[in-house]
C-alpha cells in the first residue's frame, strides 16, 4: 500500500432541499483517507447518507463543502478513474453480456484497438464466471448473475478506485456468498482499490480491511474505524471461531447498537393495548351437534399445536410433476417460535404459504389446534418480504383494516387503540396518517409487521420479513418482534437467511436440504435464556456454536440438490 492515500475525503459534506423548503443536513464532515490497493467498507444505517457519500466519490453529486482528492487533486465530475456498481444492476435488456460491457468498454477506452477492447471484455466477463454466459440478455440470466455483469462492466472501465454500492443487499444468501467470494477473488487477482457501501457486518469483516462506521441521520460523520487483523483468506465457517472476528464482531455490533438505541426507530406507545380477545373467525363445527359436545370438544390445545405430517408439495411443469417439498414433518406446541433456514430454492417458503392456507397442499397435512388447514385467514397472519398495503390508505387505514374484521365485537376507541400501540411500537407513531404510496420500503414494511401483530393471530407466519430492509433497521424490527412474542407467546414460524436472526429470535432452528424434494435436514434446539439480548447473546459461550452449526450446515449443502440424508 501507497503511503500517500489514493483518495482523500476533508470535511465532506451534502444537503438536501426538502419538500418544505428546510435544508436536510445529510453529511457533515466526512473525513476518510484510502490507501492504493486497501478494502474499506462503509457501514451505516438507512438514510444515513451512504449512497450519497459514494455518489460523490463518483462524481454523480456535487458536495456542499470539503474536498474529495484524487492522488491529491480534486475530483471534477465522473471519470473512468472510479468505477461503480449500484444496488440495483442497470443492463440494457436488449444486449448481451457482452455487448453490455462492450458498451463501457467503448466509451473509455477509445484509444484502444477493436481487438484490444473486445479481448478485454472477454477477460473481465470471465474474471466474474460469466465466460459461458457471453450472448446471453439479461432475461436469461439470475439475479446474482446480471449482478457479476455490472461488476464486470465497472471493472472493464479499469479504475483506479472501484465503488460498490450495496451491490448485494437484493440478493439471496447463497447467491450473496458468492458474489462476496467473486470480490474477494477480484481484490486479489487485481489489486484494485475498493470502496464498499455496505449494512452487513459479517460481509464488512470478510471483505475489507478496515471497516468504517457512519453515525445515523441526520448530518451523518464517521463515527469510528476498525482494522480488520484477521488473517487471510477468511472462510466464512472458519472466522466464525477466529478470536479476532469474534472481538471485531461484537465491539462492531456493541457500537451499532449504541447508535441505533440513541437514535432508535422503534418507538413506545402512550396508548394501553385493549384487554379484547379476537373473534375466533376458524370454520365452526357442526352447529346441529348439541352445545355440551361442541364445548367439551373445544378443550385447549397446548401440545402438538402445530403438526406438520407427511407434508408434500408438487408442481406441474412441462416436463412433468415437480416435488418441491417432500415428507416435511414437525411439531411444535403452542407458543413456540421456529426459524426455517436454508438455501434458495429449497421450500422454505413453500411450506410457509402452505400453513398460511394459502398454497394447496398436494400430500400429507397440517393440522393448527386439532384443525386440518384448509384455506387462509386471520388466525394465520403473514407477512412477507414485500407487504401488501393498499396505497390509497394510510399506515393507520391499513392496519385498521384486518382490526375491525378480527375485533368486530370492541368498541371504536379499543380497536383505534389496537391500531396505534402496534404502530407506536413500530416507530410510526408520527406516520399513522401518512399514505402507503408515500412511504418508503422500510415504512411499508413496518406498516406490514403492525398489522400482522395487532390480528393477535393463533399462529404468525414470517417470510423473510426484514429481507428488504438494512441491518440496523432489521435490529429494531427483530427487537419489536421479541418483544411482542414475549407478551404474546403467539406460535410463530420465520423463514430467514440470517443465521444470527434464526438464532435470535427462534427456540428452534429448523435446517432444510437443497430442492428440489427438500425436507428438513437438521433440527437445531436453541438453548438461550429468555428474554433475549443481542449484546448478551454475542457474550454467551453457546451463542458462536449455534452460529457454527447453522454455518457448517448450509456449507454442506452449497452445492447440488439434497443428496445428503437427514
Amino acid at each position: 500500500m501507497s503511503a500517500t492515500p489514493i483518495l482523500s475525503l476533508r470535511s465532506v459534506s451534502k444537503s438536501y432541499k426538502g419538500q418544505s423548503g428546510d435544508d436536510t443536513h445529510v453529511l457533515d464532515g466526512i473525513d476518510l483517507d484510502v490507501a492504493e490497493g486497501e478494502f474499506v467498507a462503509i457501514l451505516g444505517f438507512s438514510g444515513a447518507g451512504k449512497t450519497t457519500l459514494i455518489n460523490s466519490v463518483a462524481g454523480l453529486v456535487e458536495p456542499d463543502g470539503g474536498q474529495i482528492l484524487l492522488k491529491g487533486k480534486p475530483i471534477e465530475g465522473t471519470s473512468k478513474d472510479r468505477g461503480l456498481v449500484f444496488q440495483s444492476y442497470s443492463l440494457f435488456p436488449w444486449l448481451s453480456v457482452e455487448s453490455n460491457v462492450a458498451l463501457a468498454v467503448d466509451a473509455v477506452h477509445k484509444d484502444r484497438s477493436k481487438a484490444e477492447r473486445a479481448a478485454l471484455v472477454k477477460q473481465k466477463v470471465e474474471l466474474v464466471g460469466l465466460g459461458h454466459a457471453m450472448d446471453r440478455k439479461p432475461a436469461q440470466l439470475s439475479g446474482g448473475m446480471r449482478q457479476r455483469v455490472a461488476v464486470a462492466r465497472a471493472l472493464a472501465m479499469e479504475p483506479e478506485i472501484l465503488l460498490l454500492d450495496e451491490p448485494l443487499s437484493a440478493l439471496d444468501a447463497l447467491t450473496r456468498a458468492k458474489l462476496q467470494d467473486e470480490i474477494e477473488r477480484i481484490r486479489k487477482e487485481e489489486g484494485r482499490t475498493i470502496l464498499l457501501v455496505t449494512n452487513d457486518v459479517d460481509e464488512a469483516l470478510l471483505l475489507a480491511d478496515r471497516v468504517a462506521v457512519l453515525t445515523p441521520a441526520p448530518a451523518a460523520r464517521i463515527g469510528r474505524i476498525w482494522d480488520v487483523d484477521v488473517a487471510r483468506p477468511r472462510d466464512r465457517e472458519a472466522v466464525n471461531d477466529d478470536v479476532h472476528f469474534q472481538k471485531l464482531r461484537k465491539e462492531i455490533v456493541s457500537y451499532l447498537g449504541t447508535l441505533n438505541a440513541e437514535s432508535g426507530t422503534v418507538g413506545e406507545s402512550s396508548v394501553e393495548l385493549p384487554n379484547v380477545t379476537p373473534l375466533d373467525l376458524a370454520p365452526q363445527r357442526d352447529p346441529n351437534l348439541p352445545q355440551a359436545y361442541r364445548e367439551a370438544a373445544h378443550s385447549p390445545v397446548e401440545k402438538r399445536y402445530l403438526e406438520f405430517y407427511k407434508l408434500d408439495k408438487v408442481y406441474p411443469t412441462p416436463k412433468g410433476p415437480l416435488k418441491v417439498v417432500e415428507d416435511f414433518n414437525h411439531i411444535m406446541d403452542k407458543g413456540e417460535f421456529i426459524s426455517l433456514i436454508g438455501h434458495s430454492g429449497c421450500g422454505k417458503s413453500t411450506v410457509l404459504t402452505m400453513a398460511a392456507g394459502l398454497n394447496e397442499i398436494s400430500g400429507g397435512g397440517i393440522v393448527l389446534e386439532n384443525r386440518e388447514i384448509s384455506a387462509a385467514g386471520p388466525d394465520k397472519a403473514v407477512v412477507f418480504q414485500a407487504p401488501s398495503l393498499m396505497p390509497w390508505l394510510t399506515a393507520r387505514q391499513n392496519v385498521a383494516l384486518g382490526v375491525e374484521r378480527v375485533y368486530p365485537h370492541a368498541s371504536r376507541a379499543e380497536r383505534r387503540d389496537i391500531v396505534d400501540y402496534y404502530l407506536d411500537r413500530v416507530g410510526l407513531g408520527d406516520s399513522k396518517e401518512k399514505l402507503a404510496a408515500e412511504m418508503s420500503n422500510g415504512m411499508r414494511q413496518r406498516v406490514g409487521i403492525a398489522r400482522a401483530f395487532a390480528l393477535s393471530p393463533r399462529l404468525l407466519l414470517l417470510d423473510e420479513p426484514f429481507g428488504m430492509l438494512d441491518s440496523l433497521t432489521r435490529w429494531d424490527l427483530q427487537d419489536v418482534l421479541v418483544e411482542t412474542w414475549n407478551r404474546t407467546k403467539v406460535t410463530a414460524i420465520m423463514v430467514t437467511h440470517d443465521v444470527d436472526e434464526a438464532i435470535l429470535l427462534a427456540d428452534k432452528v429448523v435446517m432444510m436440504t437443497n430442492g428440489p424434494r427438500a425436507t428438513i435436514g437438521k433440527v437445531l434446539e436453541v438453548d438461550l435464556p429468555r428474554p433475549r439480548d443481542r449484546k448478551e447473546l454475542l457474550e454467551h459461550p453457546k451463542f458462536y456454536q449455534y452460529r457454527q452449526e447453522v454455518l457448517h450446515f448450509l456449507a454442506e449443502y452449497d452445492h447440488g440438490p439434497a443428496a445428503k440424508a437427514a
